[in-house]
């Protein structure tokens, strides 16, 4: 007697079976390297915000900051050989832990609010970061391409209006404006940075079609993705949580 396929799963099935038909396998098996790759990282990055929020060993601070961009710039500076890719998978590691380390003064201010936002930030970061990448996988290909100079514009505005929120603080105490534009480029910025987890996954996609084979430095795109949406979740959500205690 036959038996009926679950429509979910075989939904599931679907998708899985077009995206085989869509990317070809060079391409297929690149992206699992530049995921494994990033999920290692964020790995480093979890233990790096371990070691600043549940020991004493090392503090987040501007030393880390400074730490993570040198080895970014090793990172960029040593290009990939192929002989050379566990060393640069090294840096990688370590530009993520003291990311993850950088991170820790923002989750010490979350667990003062309340310790659950961590763990809604991280759940909806992943969701978001999930179904983006999926729209950017399943999408005609080179579609979010475009989106390039609109995105930089718009974190070049984003920087701006930062400079601004600064100036007009340091100018004088004009709490509920500066507090509504800092809301405003929180939403702005979560919206932008999501829109770049579209970009640059087909931005990934055809560079290696074109033979760019560096899975480590692609993924450092979609670390720096996925670690700007966490933070400013983050924030967004001790943000409601704070005023959900003024109110009460």
């Amino acid at each position: 007697m036959a038996t009926t396929q679950n429509p979910i799963l075989a939904n599931i099935e679907r998708f899985f079976n077009t995206l085989d038909h869509k990317i070809e396998k060079p391409v297929r098996s690149h992206l699992k390297n530049v995921y494994g790759a990033l999920a290692m990282c964020l790995l480093a990055a979890a233990g790096g915000a371990y070691i600043h929020v549940a020991t004493d060993l090392l503090r987040g601070n501007f030393l880390c900051s400074l730490g993570s961009l040198g080895l970014m710039l090793l990172l960029y500076s040593t290009p990939d050989t192929g002989a050379n890719r566990n060393l640069r998978l090294g840096y990688f590691l370590g530009f993520g832990a003291l990311t993850g380390l950088g991170t820790g003064p923002l989750l010490d201010y979350a667990i003062f609010v309340n310790p659950g936002i961590i763990v809604t930030a991280f759940l909806g970061t992943c969701i978001l970061f999930g179904c983006f990448t999926l729209a950017a996988l399943y999408a005609p290909d080179r579609k979010f391409l475009y989106l390039g100079g609109i995105l930089m514009r718009a974190l070049s505005t984003l920087v701006w209006l930062s400079l601004a929120t600064l100036f007009w603080l340091s100018l004088a105490n004009l709490f509920f404006q500066v507090s509504s534009m800092f809301t405003f480029q929180l939403w702005a910025g979560l919206a932008v940075m999501s829109a770049f987890v579209l970009y640059d996954t087909q931005l990934i996609i055809e560079k290696r079609r074109q033979g760019d084979t560096d899975y480590v430095w692609h993924a450092v795109d979609l670390f720096v993705d996925f670690m700007d949406i966490f933070r400013r979740l983050l924030i967004i959500l001790s943000q409601k949580e704070q005023n959900k205690k003024r109110r009460d």
